[in-house]
């Protein structure tokens, strides 16, 4: 079958499929489901860009709406597809999930759907690929609020796709997406069983909240008296950031580190920005600094650090930033990973204050050994755990990137299909 003379193929493809694939319309393959919530279900459903369809009330940890608010909730059930017009970093044109959770109500902002025939997950893997953003950015109305994409249900339901015209070709594309999926997942799992060790050896190594001892001690040390409380002034000492305006930034030159240059408590370097480097003000960073996002508009970065390591370019950090130059760089690290620390930092956020005073910060308050050879021995043994779960970390991102680069081979461009 050809499209104005082109074959509809993908660039991979499995052995023995030779046929060009068919051009739909997704409104010939599904209908639009919009069974108003009459009887008053109160299963509320939320579709998330990172986690798929998932409650709503268990994902937020909090009622986000009422029961009296919700008769015109659209009613889906399991294998229905819902798609969320709201745009984030992880969904640049709104994710489009299947549920699999089970009956439950959707907002009527959200697009439900349901396929009549199609049996196997291929849909749901071709939604999750990048194939289809390029209709719904074309067909999208101007003037849309910036985080919400604004389509016509009958725009939306317009949607090209290609599909194999045999079905087991449909099943070896879904089948090898969900194998690899099942191992990412597994992956992940792996990847969250390390962190939940580290944070149960943080628990066991570090006193609890009021103690001055902790539960577990490393031999050697056993005798070597109790911990004393102490603050973070007389940890190390605070570094204020550069000041910096839009003319000082150049192509390259003296790297300014920024909250988005700490990642998973570790410095990334992908969005970085460059000032001159004859600027005044600047302090170059060490290598062993601990850089802390002491200010940003959302609290959830407030207080995230990461300890800078060698060979790195040259460095000074952003007055959002502050560095923690640490008498043992790699203890002081570590304490900033304790819930002791995040209950300081959240005590001193409030409700509306999005930064934490360096004066304050220096009184923050710790129970550490005074024999530094034991805040060392913690350290190292931490710090190991950490290696891990950065390579396991990389490891799961690794098998992500290679799905989305099989995704791209598996689907042919929609362009074409266009």
């Amino acid at each position: 079958m050809k499209n104005k003379g082109k074959m509809i193929v993908p660039k991979l493809r499995f052995r023995g499929f030779n046929d060009s694939w068919n051009k739909k319309q997704l409104n010939s393959l599904a209908d639009k489901i919009s069974d108003k919530n009459s009887s008053l279900l109160n299963h509320v459903l939320t579709n998330s860009a990172t986690d798929g369809i998932v409650n709503q009330k268990e994902y937020f940890e909090r009622e986000i709406v009422t029961t009296s608010n919700i008769s015109n909730y659209f009613v889906v059930d399991k294998n229905d597809y819902v798609y969320n017009p709201r745009i984030s970093i992880n969904a640049l044109v709104g994710p489009i999930s299947k549920n699999h959770i089970g009956k439950g109500v959707m907002s009527p902002l959200y697009t439900v759907f349901r396929f009549r025939n199609i049996e196997n997950d291929f849909f749901e893997h071709f939604f999750n690929s990048s194939h289809w953003h390029k209709y719904i950015l074309d067909e999208a109305n101007t003037g849309a609020r910036f985080d919400r994409i604004s389509i016509s249900d009958a725009k939306f339901m317009n949607m090209p796709v290609a599909l194999p015209p045999e079905e087991e070709e449909q099943q070896k594309v879904a089948d090898c997406l969900t194998s690899l999926d099942i191992l990412i997942s597994a992956e992940n799992k792996k990847l969250e069983q390390l962190k939940n060790h580290k944070k149960g050896l943080m628990q066991k190594l570090f006193p609890a909240e009021g103690k001055i001892m902790p539960e577990w001690r490393f031999p050697e040390f056993r005798d070597s008296g109790e911990w004393d409380e102490k603050s973070v002034k007389e940890l190390g000492v605070t570094i204020s950031g550069l000041t910096y305006t839009p003319n000082d930034i150049r192509r390259t030159g003296l790297l300014v580190l920024r909250s988005s240059n700490v990642q998973n408590s570790q410095i990334e370097l992908k969005d970085n920005v460059y000032v001159r480097t004859d600027i005044k003000g600047a302090t170059l960073t060490q290598k062993n600094d601990i850089l802390i996002c002491v200010r940003n508009g959302s609290k959830a970065l407030i207080g995230k650090n990461a300890l800078f390591p060698g060979n790195m370019p040259l460095c000074t950090h952003g007055a959002f930033m502050t560095v923690f130059r640490a008498i043992n760089p790699s203890f002081c690290f570590q304490l900033f990973q304790t819930n002791k620390y995040e209950n300081q930092v959240n005590a001193d956020l409030g409700a509306t204050i999005n930064s934490i005073n360096s004066n304050q910060f220096k009184k923050y308050t710790f129970v550490v050994p005074n024999n530094i050879d034991e805040q060392q021995k913690i350290a190292d043994c931490l710090s190991s755990v950490d290696e891990l779960i950065s390579e396991q970390a990389k490891k799961v991102d690794e098998l992500k990137e290679h799905k989305k680069g099989l995704m791209q081979g598996l689907f042919p461009s929609l362009e074409e299909v266009q």
